[in-house]
């Protein structure tokens, strides 16, 4: 009996270490493929690789660098369950052999912000003439042209993203969840689809059925509506009436024009933020807002089911009608360089994002640790800039990492607006 008893333990200890060698080794062959498919784009590291005998597989300390962003994404920790041992092994052995309830959970995701995320070879290709207008255009300085970034972001308080984002499988649907620390939620239920690993294209064909969206701002667009007014130099409602002018514009030109109900709908979101709960039809034309033609009677038998802050909004469509594309204004084909007022010459702050403009000129920087710097914009990269100063006859140049400036400042006249 003693004897048997031994073996058996054995047998439980062997069995449980070649469960544990199976999963790291099919985990690690599965992120090795993910990260050569993804190579084009990134690079993506998996961490450490753990798992549990219940069917859980985890990954701690992963990242992904995206090639186009100077931060990379830190992914804390990232939980899949499967539910058993052997489906856990054979999801891994076979991505597209999923078991029919699985559960993906992300923790600790993380983004720092800077005043310039994207790389210099990103933003010089800048935008294409040939480009719609921007349906959703926040603009936030006196130029409309200067949209919403993340160094706008950090003169709000906002200095990194951070979240969790939660995945379910079940036979009956699909369900998705991001929450994030100070930006909001959105949650996602699409009944009937199954998730495959290795085709996008056969998720989204997996079903014919509606998705259920709920988006929460958690107070973020009331921060953003008093932030964009204030730099731009008008009322909060002001600054949005421009955004639903720019909204209504980009639709023109897609053929569309919104109903009024959709236009106050758009422009309290814009002042208060709050709840929107709407479906959403992959295949339809405009994803599943009804668009009726101009012979349609707005009598209420067309129009989008939503729900704002709980209560159903009605009257919610689009109308058909014959593209209008705007002509730009000639201030559009000009730089985007604030135009000066001869009479007045002083410091003024600019962003840091548009560092590049000012190459040349005279410039003050304010760094973390309460020091300035001042003298000639010599040059900008994507991750320092160097401020040439004069001594002894010459130039010296000061070079000083963007992620250690608090301030920004140009000697110049000042702006005619």
């Amino acid at each position: 009996m003693k004897r048997l008893l031994t073996l058996l333990i054995l047998a439980a200890l062997l069995g449980f270490a070649a469960f544990k060698a199976g999963v790291w080794w099919l985990a690690d062959q599965r992120m090795a493929e993910a990260r050569q498919a993804l190579s084009e784009s990134g690079v993506l590291e998996r961490g450490k690789i753990g798992s549990g005998i219940e069917g859980r597989l985890v990954l701690s300390g992963a990242y992904w660098q995206d090639f186009e962003l100077t931060q990379p994404l830190a992914i804390g920790r990232t939980e899949f369950e499967a539910g058993s041992p052997i489906a856990l092994l054979k999801a891994l052995a076979d991505p597209t052999d999923l078991p029919a309830n699985w559960t993906f959970q992300a923790e600790g995701l993380a983004l720092v912000l800077e005043a310039t995320m994207f790389r210099n070879w990103v933003t010089a290709d800048g935008s294409g003439d040939s480009e719609q207008a921007a349906l959703f255009a926040f603009s936030c300085a006196p130029d409309p042209r200067q949209q919403l970034g993340s160094g706008d972001l950090l003169r709000m308080g906002i200095t990194r993203l951070a979240g969790e984002l939660i995945l379910k499988q079940t036979p009956e649907r699909v369900h998705l969840e991001l929450n994030s620390e100070n930006t909001g939620s959105i949650e996602l239920n699409w009944p009937g689809a199954r998730i495959n690993l290795l085709s996008p294209e056969a998720t989204l064909a997996s079903s014919d059925q509606p998705i259920e969206i709920t988006l929460r701002d958690g107070g973020l667009m009331r921060r953003v509506a008093a932030y964009c007014a204030r730099e731009t130099g008008v009322e909060t409602t002001q600054w949005a009436g421009r955004v639903l002018e720019a909204f209504e514009t980009g639709l023109k030109a897609r053929g569309w024009r919104a109903s009024e109900q959709l236009l106050a709908l758009y422009r309290q979101w814009l002042l208060e933020g709050g709840e929107i709960t709407a479906t959403m039809q992959l295949a339809s034309e405009a994803l599943g807002i009804p668009v009726r033609s101009e012979n349609d009677s707005a009598d209420g038998s067309m129009a989008w089911a939503l729900e704002y802050n709980g209560a159903m909004v009605p009257d919610v469509f689009l109308r058909k009608a014959e593209p209008i594309v705007a002509e730009p204004p000639k201030e559009a084909l000009e730089p985007v360089v604030p135009r000066e007022n001869p009479a007045i010459t002083r410091w003024h702050t600019e962003d840091l994002e548009q560092a590049t403009t000012w190459v040349g000129r005279k410039v003050r920087v304010t760094l973390s640790n309460g020091n300035v710097v001042e003298g000639r914009l010599a040059s900008v990269t994507e991750r320092e800039l160097e401020v040439a100063r004069t001594v002894a006859g010459g130039e010296v140049g000061y070079p000083i990492a963007m992620r250690a400036i608090t301030s920004f400042e140009v000697w110049r006249r000042g702006q005619t607006y």
